[in-house]
């Protein structure tokens, strides 16, 4: 199995509800993610996939991220925007563009993580 991966990262805000502590208060992170891409087979250039075209793909779905208040996001008025849901987010928007996807891990500081794979 060959697997690559790309990180890239996102600055935001938001507040987790029915939360009892400080992140139920507005606060920001300097997200990180990374997106883990597998695949059996490397295609006729010895690739799984090209870097530059999944950074590409990530990035579009962080500009709509980055900079905001997340609770206000449609999505985000669902789910409470933990780094649990916010993996299941970019996971879900980019797995129709990349269909050997295998997971998405966003930081929401250089210790702690949440990781999504279906």
């Amino acid at each position: 199995m060959y697997k690559i991966k790309v990180q890239s990262n996102f600055s935001s805000a938001h507040n987790l509800r029915d939360y009892k502590g400080k992140c139920e208060s507005l606060h920001g992170h300097n997200w990180k993610v990374e997106v883990m891409v597998e695949k059996d087979r490397l295609d006729n250039k010895g690739m799984v996939l090209d870097f530059k075209y999944l950074k590409n793909k990530l990035n579009r779905i962080l500009e709509k991220l980055d900079h905001k208040y997340l609770n206000r996001l449609i999505y985000f008025k669902k789910h409470n925007p933990t780094s649990e849901n916010i993996a299941k987010y970019i996971y879900d928007n980019l797995k129709p563009a990349i269909n050997s996807l295998k997971s998405v891990t966003v930081w929401e500081n250089e210790f702690s993580s949440a990781i999504y794979e279906e």
